[in-house]
This record gives C-alpha cells, structure tokens and sequence, in this order.
C-alpha cells in the first residue's frame, strides 16, 4: 500500500502481520538482530501485542535503510517520541492493527516524510471527532459521507492530522495538536491538502517555502494510508 504513495527516491517496507521474529533475524549466525539492545531495554516490560508491532515496524524500517545502502542499526525514540533515523536520512513508522510501515529517503532528496494508517472505521465518538476535527472541515465531511459510505472521512482526518505532525516535528521541533491544522480532501485524485494554522515555524524553517502540506490517501483492505512527502531543496 505504502509503495503506492510514495516512490523513488523514498524507500519502504510494509507488514500485514508480525512474523515470528526469534533471536537473530534469517540470514545465519552473522545475521543482524531483531532488535538492538537499545530498542530491547524500551520493551522489556511491555505485552506481547506491543512487543510484537514495535518489532516489526522496526524491521520494516531496517528493510527500507537496507534499500538506501544504509546498515542495520538502532531506531530509538527521541524527543515527543520521533524516530531518531541514522545521520542523512529523513523517514516515518506507522503501525496500527493489522498493517505495520515504514519510510525513509536520504536528505539530500526529502525534506520530509509524514506517514499513518489506520483503520478504515469511524472515530469511537462525538468527543474524538470534536477534538480532532474543526468547523472548517464539517461541510466536506457531512457531504462526502453521504456520498461516499465506504470511507471514513472523519478517520481519514485522524490519519492525515497524524501524518501532517509527523511531517512538522522535525522541522520544526514543536508540538501541533489536531486543531492546529484544516484539512482539504480531493476524492478524485485521492490528494489532501493540510493549511497549518500557526505557519511561522515552519516558514521559518523551510525559508518561507511551506505554510502547510500536501499528501496523499488511500483506502484498501479496511485501511487507510495517508502520507506526506516533502522534495528536498
């Protein structure tokens, strides 16, 4: 799904489900691990189920690097909970049940890369769709649920939100919350466009190049996928 979003130079890696990763990954005894010790000791005291996905978006990210010639090493969390990526490469995880992703490109080539899935189901309540949607955005969603059932527009929302953080932090190493952004969807060419309210740290980030960001969607499978991708200088 990922490789449908987004192409060379950006690579990606993408799981349905979380392979039996036992000791050393295949390859013999020389393979590489599973997990680092760095990335064993942030999950030694949590359930199997978050065992399990943090595993495997991790190898999904070590199989992107390995297409971009980089080594195996460890993808730990760092500030607000980002990925810390090896020096030169800029990339994004996502996970949620039933689909694991990652990816990453080198910097020289993007910016910046935002990515999420989620399940295509509506949000739980009145109160997480107040919360991540704004006024702004209730005409095209009442309009497009009517017309379109088998999305969940309001999800998508999440998801796109999701995706525009992950894009935004590393620029700018600021926190932007679902209110600080209006999302825009074109159901035709399955693009959005997300408007950030508060742009000055971004503008000042990228020399007035953004106020916001394009990305694109998709729905398949009972997922959606929504992904932003920034072309470098």
């Amino acid at each position: 799904m990922i490789g449908a979003l987004l192409t060379s130079p950006i690579e990606s890696a993408e799981s349905f489900d979380d392979p039996a990763f036992d000791g050393p990954a295949a390859g013999g005894a020389n393979a590489t691990p599973t997990l680092f010790p760095e990335e064993e000791a942030l999950i030694a005291r949590a359930v199997e189920k978050r065992r399990r996905e943090f595993t495997t978006v991790r190898v999904c990210a070590r199989t992107a690097l390995g297409r971009l010639g980089v080594a195996p090493g460890p993808i730990v969390p760092g500030q607000r909970g980002a990925p810390q990526w090896p020096s030169g490469i800029v990339g994004s995880m996502t996970h949620c049940a039933g689909y694991r992703a990652a990816a990453v490109a080198r910097s020289a080539d993007i910016l910046t890369i935002g990515l999420d899935a989620e399940p295509n189901e509506p949000l739980p309540n009145d109160g997480v769709r107040e919360l991540v949607t704004r006024p702004e955005e209730h005409g095209w969603l009442a309009r497009l649920s009517a017309e379109r059932p088998d999305v969940c527009w309001d999800r998508l929302v999440f998801s796109a939100k999701e995706s525009v953080y992950k894009a935004w932090f590393p620029l700018t190493r600021l926190w932007l919350d679902f209110q600080g952004a209006v999302i825009e969807v074109d159901p035709a060419e399955q693009t959005f466009r997300a408007r950030v309210l508060t742009p000055d740290p971004l503008l000042a980030a990228t020399g007035n190049r953004l106020s916001g960001f394009d990305g694109r969607w998709l729905v398949r499978d009972g997922l959606i996928v929504t992904a932003i991708a920034v072309p470098g200088r």
